[in-house]
């Protein structure tokens, strides 16, 4: 039993690429931005790339990957349905954007307005995503104030991160960007460790005798109430011991926050060309803190059908 590696990827993937494709759509669509060419090309087609690998990771955690196209029909109620419309919708303004900021080397007027939807439409994305576990009541730990923000400031991280080291790479980076990234990045830091007191201080009122409404006695399971794994037992009743999950937490918070800040540091000391490389490093290290980060998001989580495993 372990969380599925296609969902932590896809909401790392996802994550990243869609808070680039937002800066992307508002900082190059109104002239913050130059409209280089090879920057446009490798930008946009890093997030997209991001965004489409992400999509696509998620449909092999689907247990019949050809019906995936039924999920939009349910936008009236699932989250994950408008998640779906959401990222479909907002590749529209994002190719009407990359057109006409990439290939023909305009901002202001119609690209403008284009990139401004592409930005409004990954911000909404990824609320709908957040939206997916914060909404889940069963699930104590993602059923809280922290999980929506965390998703949106993750996404701020580290798509800032890889347009910082794209921007040092062609030689228009900025102290400004660096210095946001730096912020952000210690935001999101302190948001994980608030996140983590508030779990580890939550009390489930839940048990077993007020989940079947038995009272007098303690309430056990003599057997299992199947013979087989099934899915929420597999995703939702992962066990990590408590030292391995502390050992984890200190590899997010060593790759996903202090090495990026120590390397933002460097970067912000360091001239141009030689800034670009902590700059690349920082973006490659945080985001391989953040598969680790969400994977402890999973392996933690706890559903409340587990109660009638006796755990």
């Amino acid at each position: 039993m372990h969380p599925a590696f296609s969902v932590v990827f896809f909401t790392t993937a996802t994550g990243a690429g869609y808070g680039l494709l937002a800066l992307l759509g508002a900082l190059g669509g109104f002239q913050i931005i130059p409209p280089d060419f090879w920057l446009g090309l490798i930008g946009m087609g890093l997030a997209l790339g991001l965004i489409v690998a992400g999509l696509l990771s998620s449909t092999g955690h689907l247990g019949r990957p050809e019906r995936a196209w039924r999920a939009f029909s349910q936008w009236r109620s699932s989250w994950l349905s408008r998640e779906g419309v959401a990222a479909v919708t907002t590749f529209i303004p994002a190719g009407l954007f990359g057109i006409g900021w990439v290939f023909f080397g305009r901002s202001g007027g119609w690209v403008a307005v284009a990139g401004l939807l592409t930005a409004c439409g990954a911000v909404v994305t990824v609320c709908t995503t957040g939206m997916i576990y914060a909404s889940l009541k069963p699930i104590a730990q993602w059923h809280s104030r922290y999980t929506l923000p965390a998703y949106l400031i993750f996404s701020a991280m580290t798509g800032s991160m890889i347009l910082n080291a794209l921007l040092q790479g062609f030689a228009f980076g900025s102290k400004m960007l660096l210095a946001a990234c730096l912020l952000l990045t210690l935001l999101g830091w302190a948001w994980k460790l608030a996140t983590w007191r508030y779990n580890d201080r939550l009390e489930i009122p839940t048990t077993a005798n007020t989940a079947t409404g038995l009272a007098g006695g303690t309430v056990r399971s003599l057997e299992w109430p199947h013979t087989e794994e099934n899915y929420l037992l597999k995703e939702m009743g992962f066990r990590i011991a408590r030292k391995h999950s502390a050992r984890l937490r200190r590899i997010t918070q060593l790759l996903a926050f202090a090495l990026p800040v120590l390397l933002l540091a460097a970067a912000f000391a360091l001239p141009w060309p030689f800034a670009a490389l902590p700059s690349v490093l920082a973006g490659i290290v945080q985001f391989a803190g953040m598969l680790v980060e969400r994977w402890l998001f999973f392996a933690e989580a706890k559903h409340t059908v587990t109660l009638y495993y006796g755990r």
